[in-house]
This record gives structure tokens, C-alpha cells and sequence, in this order.
């Protein structure tokens, strides 16, 4: 395998133009996508739009697309990069030119992915990520495969780099631990929360008819509706019958949703274990392949339900500092087993501690719950009253039951325990969340009381690492102080690097 000379400026592949141009295309129409509508639609109707024919508007297009194409070769041209010195080198800009410096120590995430024009030109993306901020800093479109691991591997690596000379890698041979069937990523579709599924369907829905309302009004369809329906007693019943379809309806593609969802962004997953890092890699449409940094990982959720542990699935999610907010739902590995789920946590975390004894919240906890939702129940009663009339009170038989199910289940799963290494929190309705952080790596502690926890002498305490907050809730002030100054002592008596 020939080993690229990364020590000279160098562009990315010349394929790199295409995928300049698609990304550009692609924003260009995305961004103004209504226009376009609108132009479509003033064509269909009238054969032209503002006095331009067709064939005018054509030109106009392929005008606009060599546009495009041009500043794409433009910015292939001045897109320069190279790793000298333990820094990475990179030159960008038509006009203005800029030049980034990155040390090769403060590079916190480096992924490859492929989207679905890479994967017909055979090339791949590289992102590069530092501390500091909430997106990726640079990204390098188009580069052979091979040459993307290099540079990956390059770039991780802690050896000085002569130029012109090979650096020592890492041995990069496969060990495949863990790779995901078709089966069980189907199982794990269909044991999803298909309410996030739902609201997201209806956002597009909203969106859409936002975008387009003008348009739907000209159909006119609201005053077609109301002049074909008479409201009497079997009407009544087509419209709950109707209703009825309408939400199993709704169910049926929410589930769906959640399905093919699953299966696309996960297809293919497999855990790849290298000698210091783990790989991930999955995607159908958009191929990802993220490494995992033992000494970079800041949090650890584990993620499962009543269903899932019926089919054995388990869901764990790794969370690094600094790495963008898109990227950071990638960092996810689905529909393991609970054997390969334990050994994934030791083989992140080094020994993990989970024999002691788990400690609950108090039940002032579960007074706080039944107050917050009582507000919700009198804030939901107010429009139900106008809607519903003297009957409103019927709304109440669900929505107590339903907290009364929210209230048990939640103070149920809330629990804690620390360990000598790690702090574990459980917490959940629906799913069952276990966050687990190393205590070495905590950033800060928090003792937070409000005025009416203080009258029952309560308090909270908030962990942060790199990554997130983690809160163990309600706990008597006077042992919330003791887990306060032990996590201090902890963290100040290691020497130890955090990420």
C-alpha cells in the first residue's frame, strides 16, 4: 500500500469538484427552494413567468449552474492543506485567503463519511474537529479512502513527523466485535419511541403547509369540506370512524418512520476494535465512520425499555467534548446485546464498578412531580372547559392516570450510586437512562438548593464534564454535601488527564 506524502501542500482528488459543485447546487436550490415552487407553478399555469418563456428560464438555470461551477474549480484550486511540525496546515479563499493552524494535540475528532454522490465517485469526506467549538472546522471533501485513514491516522498520531517519511501508526488491522443483522435492526426500529417519530411527521406536515399555503388556499378544499358535510347523528359517527383511521393511520407511519429511520442511519453497523480506539461504522445513504478515544469520552448513556429488553436490545450513546451537536447523535451504537453492552462500558472506561449499592432520591421527589404536572392539568383543564363545557372535568380521568403511570415510573428509575472510579444515574419514563462518568474527568460540582428545598432541608447536585450535565436530584442537603467534597477530593487527589 503506497503511504501518501502528507508533509507537502497538496489538494484534495480533482473528484473534489464534483462534490463542490453538489454541495453548492444543492444549497443554492435548497435555499431558495419556494422561489422555484413558485416559478413551477406560474409555468403550469400560464406557460411563463414574469414575460420569460420556458426556454428563458432554462438559459437563466444553466447560466446560474456555470456559475456555480465555477466558483466550485475556484475554490478546489485554493483549498490547500498539509502536516508539518505537529500542526496541521490548511490555506483556503478566492479573494481573501485564509490560513488555519491546528496543533495536532488540540484535534479532538477526525470522522470520515461518504454520502451517496461520494459513494458513485468512490471517494470520501474528512472532518476535522477542535476544542472550542460547536461545529466542524474543516472539512475535506473529496480523498481516496485510503488516504483519508492515513491522514485520520496521521493526525491522532504522537510522533513527530519527518517530512517525507512514514510516522508509525497504529496497527489498524480489523477486529470486528460487534456487527449489527438486518433483523435486529428492525427489532430495534420497532422498539423505538414512535412519539418522536410522530411530532417529527407533523413538523413536516406544518412546514410544508406553511410553505405552500397560499397555494393549497387556491384548491380551496377547507369550503369544499364544509359544503359536503351535514353534521347529524351519522355524521357524527363517519367523523369519529374517520378520526379513528386518521390517528391508527398516523401510527402506522410513525412506526415506519421510526423503522426505515433506524435501519438507514445504522445500516450495515459494525464495532471495530483497534488497539487503542474503537470504530464505528454505519450508513446506508451516508456512510460514517467515527473512532472512539477511550481518554476522550467524557459520558456514557445507555439507553433501553421494557420492549427492547424483551428482544435483548441495549442502546449506547458516547458523548466527547466538543464534538458538534449533529455529530454527536452518530456517536451511537444500537441493538446490542447485554453481554457486548458490559464489555463495551470496560473496554471505554476501564474497570467498571456497578456492585454498589444503588441510592434513591428522596420522596420529596415525587411531591415536585405531582406539583409541576398539577400545573400542566390546570393549564390543559382552561381550554377544555371552552371546548369541552360543563364535560371538561372528563379529560381528567386520562390525564390522572397518566400521571399518577408518569410519577411511578419516574421516581422508580431515578437512582444513584458512586463507585471508587465512576458516578452512575439512572433515570426515565418510557426508556430506562443509565449515565456513567469518570470521576476524574468531572469539570465541575454543583450544590444546588432552591428556598423551598432549603425548608426541607433538600438539595440537588449538578456534575458537568466536557460533554454534559448530569443531575443526581433531591438528596438530604447534609449528604449532598459529603458527595460534593468526596467528588472534590477525588478529582483534586488524581493526576490524571481528562480527556
Amino acid at each position: 500500500m503506497v503511504t501518501a506524502d502528507f508533509s507537502q501542500p497538496r489538494r484534495q482528488s480533482s473528484k473534489g469538484i464534483l462534490v463542490i459543485f453538489g454541495f453548492k447546487t444543492f444549497k443554492f436550490f435548497k435555499s431558495f427552494f419556494v422561489l422555484f415552487v413558485a416559478f413551477g407553478i406560474s409555468i403550469f399555469q400560464k406557460k411563463s413567468f414574469a414575460n420569460f418563456g420556458i426556454f428563458n428560464i432554462v438559459l437563466i438555470v444553466i447560466g446560474l449552474l456555470l456559475v456555480i461551477l465555477i466558483i466550485s474549480v475556484l475554490n478546489y484550486l485554493n483549498f490547500k492543506f498539509y502536516v508539518k511540525n505537529e500542526d496541521f496546515h490548511l490555506s483556503t479563499g478566492i479573494l481573501n485567503k485564509d490560513n488555519t493552524i491546528i496543533p495536532k494535540s488540540k484535534i479532538q475528532n477526525v470522522y470520515i463519511k461518504q454520502n451517496f454522490l461520494q459513494q458513485i465517485i468512490n471517494v470520501v469526506s474528512v472532518n476535522i474537529e477542535t476544542a472550542g467549538d460547536d461545529k466542524s472546522e474543516i472539512e475535506i471533501s473529496a480523498l481516496d479512502k485510503i488516504q483519508a485513514k492515513q491522514l485520520k491516522e496521521l493526525l491522532f498520531s504522537k510522533n513527530k513527523v519527518s517530512e517525507g517519511t512514514q510516522t508509525e501508526t497504529e496497527d489498524i488491522e480489523d477486529d470486528v466485535f460487534f456487527r449489527a443483522s438486518l433483523k435486529r435492526l428492525f427489532l430495534e426500529g420497532i422498539s423505538q419511541n414512535h412519539l418522536k417519530s410522530f411530532l417529527i411527521i407533523v413538523s413536516f406536515i406544518f412546514g410544508l403547509y406553511y410553505e405552500a399555503k397560499d397555494y393549497i388556499k387556491q384548491l380551496h378544499i377547507e369550503e369544499q369540506f364544509e359544503n359536503s358535510t351535514i353534521f347529524n347523528d351519522e355524521a357524527l359517527f363517519g367523523l369519529l370512524v374517520t378520526n379513528v383511521v386518521i390517528a391508527l393511520l398516523f401510527l402506522f407511519v410513525s412506526v415506519l418512520f421510526s423503522v426505515v429511520k433506524t435501519v438507514v442511519v445504522n445500516f450495515n453497523l459494525e464495532v471495530v476494535e483497534h488497539q487503542k480506539t474503537v470504530e464505528i461504522n454505519k450508513g446506508l445513504f451516508n456512510k460514517m465512520s467515527l473512532s472512539l478515544t477511550p481518554s476522550r469520552i467524557q459520558n456514557l448513556e445507555v439507553k433501553t425499555n421494557r420492549i427492547k429488553r424483551y428482544f435483548g436490545l441495549y442502546r449506547l450513546s458516547v458523548k466527547q467534548a466538543m464534538v458538534n451537536k449533529k455529530q454527536q447523535k452518530n456517536f451511537a451504537i444500537v441493538a446490542l446485546e447485554k453481554s457486548q453492552l458490559d464489555y463495551l462500558i470496560n473496554r471505554l472506561l476501564g474497570a467498571y464498578d456497578a456492585t454498589t449499592e444503588r441510592q434513591k432520591p428522596e420522596f420529596y421527589y415525587k411531591r415536585i412531580l405531582w406539583l409541576k404536572l398539577s400545573v400542566l392539568a390546570v393549564l390543559l383543564n382552561i381550554p377544555a372547559y371552552f371546548f369541552l363545557g360543563t364535560y371538561f372535568w372528563a379529560i381528567n380521568i386520562p390525564l390522572v392516570l397518566l400521571m399518577f403511570t408518569f410519577v411511578h415510573y419516574k421516581y422508580k428509575k431515578a437512582y444513584y450510586l458512586i463507585s471508587e472510579e465512576h458516578i452512575t444515574i439512572g433515570s426515565g419514563f418510557i426508556d430506562s437512562v443509565t449515565n456513567i462518568l469518570e470521576i476524574h474527568k468531572i469539570q465541575s460540582v454543583r450544590f444546588q438548593q432552591t428556598f423551598f428545598q432549603k425548608q426541607q432541608d433538600i438539595a440537588s447536585i449538578i456534575v458537568s464534564t466536557a460533554s454534559k450535565d448530569v443531575t443526581i436530584p433531591y438528596i438530604k442537603s447534609a449528604h449532598a454535601k459529603t458527595i460534593c467534597n468526596l467528588l472534590l477530593y477525588r478529582v483534586e487527589s488524581q493526576d490524571r488527564d481528562w480527556m
